[in-house]
């Protein structure tokens, strides 16, 4: 996934946003994503981490609201676009922005970043260039390539990021190089969504700080690496008065420091073991530890080389060294409500691996009816594990009429209802992972096994689900036969 950042730093630019309107369109725009997004869910590399996932949104919500309440995102943006985060198990420190509202964000970032405050500056740049429609600017500028092209373009250089003879299945008229040169954003563009994105970031509530920490240290580690480890740092040239522009921005008295809290700490060790889950990766995290004897750490390292110790002992399944690791956090957090929670699910994930759900029960008992995404996921899972499919069941669907892109807890909804022995049911939701994903073709397939089943032997109570199959299978055909159409 690391070629696409080249959608985000390499576009051509042009001068209004009026000029959009003669151009690509807000649908084409989306569609456009849609193909990219399509190709993203399918990477090895893609990964849907419920904790990581669930803190990026405490950053993400209020700066999506930020941008609303400024009008940067009008009602027909709004309405049109994914507005989806999108991970990335990659080590590089990258974010990137993609047509129709996707944003991917690499481990490797939320692992190198100190603070919410800086992860936020990154977003809301990422953000900006989106709301700014700079995506759709470049696209009417090379009117000359049909978005449809220049989709395939993008995923020739995802294909070449990991293979570089694959590109060429890719890439339409073996136009490689010509990826690189005509998907960059102009400098204008860099500053704007600077310049926006910082205005977004701290009427969001984040600290200005964030912008200012964020460009000194990547610019540092361009100073001391120039490995190829940090391609968001070279594609969005970080230049002295880029830095000065946003030191200018903060009040007077806004001292240069910042601090990052303990639960960043742990949602940063959490990025960086499983952005490398080798057996060999997690074994470090041991003599991480360990070196807090003669290390003089700060307690957010501490407790974040803690967790990371407990996370790769479940990983490894050595559990005694997962419950003393685990016991140990909790000492050291147990004045902090948020890394308490933190500290909770990684409990929690460990009577899990144990295969010990009422153990998971007892722990999410203290936070009933679950607060967050991941602790609902982990309740259904180990309520069904536990013969209680109905009551997860009823849980995981309450949550899809608010979430119903969310592909994990379409998961888990299968799961219970194969459990209940409604396997109508059960079918049509492993389809809705498929759609969450894109994945029309698939979905289409096991909705129509969905249908089969209610010819065969459907229960009395089954004639509302066949309905919603023949109803949804209608939809996806149709949204299946305009994704032909674009190719």
């Amino acid at each position: 996934m690391v070629a696409l950042v080249l959608l985000t730093t390499q576009f051509a630019a042009a001068s209004t946003l009026e000029s959009v309107s003669s151009g690509i369109s807000i649908a084409d725009e989306r569609r456009l994503g849609d193909r990219i997004a399509r190709d993203i869910f399918r990477d090895p590399d893609y990964l849907d981490d419920p904790v990581i996932a669930d803190y990026l949104q405490t950053i993400w919500q209020p700066l999506l609201m930020s941008a609303r309440i400024r009008s940067e995102i009008s009602p027909e943006l709004n309405a049109a676009f994914a507005w989806r985060l999108l991970q990335g198990r990659d080590r590089t420190v990258n974010a990137f922005a993609l047509p129709g509202g996707y944003f991917g964000i690499h481990l490797g970032l939320i692992g190198v970043v100190s603070t919410k405050d800086e992860l936020a500056s990154v977003l809301a740049h990422e953000l900006s260039h989106v709301t700014q429609r700079h995506i759709a600017r470049m696209l009417t500028r090379q009117s000359e390539q049909a978005p449809w092209l220049m989709g395939a373009m993008i995923l020739g250089a995802l294909a070449a990021s990991k293979n570089p003879g694959g590109a060429n299945a890719v890439i339409v008229g073996g136009q490689a190089a010509a990826a690189q040169s005509q998907l960059n954003f102009s400098r204008d563009m860099e500053r704007e969504a600077d310049r926006i994105g910082f205005g977004v970031s701290t009427e969001a509530g984040f600290s200005p700080l964030g912008f200012v920490s964020m460009f000194e240290k990547l610019q540092q580690s361009n100073r001391n690496n120039d490995s190829g480890n940090f391609p968001y740092l070279r594609s969005h040239p970080l230049t002295t008065e880029r830095i000065a522009d946003m030191k200018s921005r903060l009040p007077e008295n806004v001292v240069l420091a910042t601090s990052g809290s303990l639960e960043h700490g742990m949602v940063s060790a959490r990025a960086r073991l499983l952005a490398n889950s080798t057996v060999d990766g997690l074994r470090n995290w041991y003599l991480e530890v360990s070196k807090q004897v003669a290390a003089k750490q700060t307690r957010q390292e501490r407790v974040a080389s803690l967790y990371g110790a407990t996370l790769a002992a479940i990983k490894l399944r050595e559990f005694s060294k997962a419950r003393a690791y685990a016991d140990a956090l909790g000492l050291m957090i147990a004045d902090d409500d948020a890394a308490k929670r933190q500290w909770r699910y990684l409990s929690t994930e460990l009577a899990a691996a144990e295969g010990k759900p009422d153990t998971a029960l007892s722990l999410l008992a203290s936070v009933m009816p679950p607060k967050t995404r991941a602790e609902l996921l982990m309740w259904v899972s180990s309520k069904v594990i536990t013969g209680q499919a109905a009551a997860a069941a009823d849980a995981a669907q309450l949550w899809l009429v608010d979430h119903s892109a969310d592909a994990a807890m379409w998961q888990q909804l299968a799961s219970a209802r194969a459990a209940q022995g409604r396997l109508i049911a059960a079918v049509r939701a492993e389809a809705e992972v498929n759609i969450s994903r894109l994945d029309y073709a698939t979905a289409v397939t096991r909705l129509k096994a969905a249908q089969g089943l209610s010819k065969a032997n459907a229960r009395p109570d089954d004639h509302i689900e066949a309905s919603i199959v023949d109803v949804r299978l209608r939809q996806i055909e149709q949204l299946l036969r305009e994704q032909a159409v674009e190719r």
